[in-house]
C-alpha cells in the first residue's frame, strides 16, 4: 500500500521530464561523444580523400562548400566543441573545481552556450 506523500511515475515521456541543466550537459556530452564515434570513418575518408590528389582535394572543398552539406558538417563541428568542453568541465569537477550546486549549474550553462557559439563561430568562417 503506498503511502499519500509517494509519488509514482505516470509517464516516461521525456519531453515532458524536465531535467537539470547538470543533467542536460551531462547528456549532451554523452551525445557528442556518440556523434563523434559515429561520424569519425567519414572524416577519415575524407582527409584521405584531400590527401590523395590536388583534384580530391579540390572536390573534397566543393562539397564542402555547399550549404546543405556545410549544415551537415556543423553537428560534428559542434559535436567536438561541445564534447571537449563538457570534458574540461568533468575533469575540473573531478578534481573539486566547481563542484558545488551553484557552481556546477553555472559551468553547466557555459558549457552549452559555449558549444553553441563555437558552432557558429565555425559556421561565420566557412560560410562561403
Amino acid at each position: 500500500m503506498s503511502s499519500p506523500t509517494s509519488r509514482h511515475i505516470s509517464s516516461l515521456n521525456l519531453l515532458k521530464i524536465r531535467f537539470p541543466i547538470g543533467a542536460v550537459a551531462s547528456i549532451s556530452h554523452r551525445i557528442s561523444g556518440t556523434i563523434l564515434v559515429l561520424s569519425l570513418p567519414f572524416l577519415v575518408e575524407a582527409f584521405a580523400l584531400s590527401l590523395r590528389s590536388e583534384a580530391g582535394y579540390d572536390a573534397l572543398l566543393s562539397l564542402v562548400r555547399n550549404p546543405l552539406t556545410l549544415m551537415v558538417l556543423l553537428v560534428p563541428v559542434w559535436a567536438v566543441v561541445q564534447h571537449v568542453l563538457a570534458g574540461i568541465r568533468h575533469l575540473l569537477m573531478d578534481v573539486g573545481i566547481g563542484s558545488a550546486l551553484r557552481d556546477g549549474r553555472r559551468s553547466a550553462r557555459m558549457v552549452l552556450i559555449g558549444g553553441a557559439l563555437g558552432t557558429a563561430i565555425v559556421l561565420w568562417i566557412l560560410w562561403p
